[in-house]
């Protein structure tokens, strides 16, 4: 299981990355955590190592968080991994949803809720993958 945190902000990848290491015990393995600081990264990592979820923050800086997903949801090629947004506004639902993200919580975004969602999303990449 590999996701990879995007955001500018080192607070909230760390906060992020708790609420994905809180995953273990649920899925039975650790994750495996990737961290981008800007989009640009993100997005090469993304194509690099082929995430099950990207979780973007969207105040990513060098290309922001809706023109990420739109890279990977919306290219050439499938990525097949999933995508999620956190939200500075609940009015930028729309924007996440054309850009193609398959989730997106508005800040403050409840932990518990994301795991939640994320834990979904890798189950059903396990039954996939079977």
């Amino acid at each position: 299981m590999r996701i990879l945190l995007v955001s500018a902000d080192p607070r909230t990848r760390e906060w992020m990355a708790l609420t994905v290491r809180s995953l273990a015990r649920a899925v039975g393995e650790e994750p495996e955590v990737l961290e981008a600081s800007d989009g640009l990264t993100g997005v090469r990592l993304a194509w690099r190592h082929l995430p099950d979820v990207v979780v973007l923050d969207e105040i990513t800086s060098r290309a922001g968080a809706f023109a990420v997903a739109l890279e990977l949801k919306q290219s050439g090629r499938p990525f097949p991994g999933r995508v999620v947004v956190f939200l500075d506004r609940s009015v930028d639902a729309w924007l996440a949803r054309w850009a193609g993200a398959d989730a997106w919580f508005v800040k403050p975004v409840n932990p518990f809720e994301v795991a939640e969602r994320l834990e979904g999303f890798l189950a059903e990449a396990r039954k996939e993958a079977v």
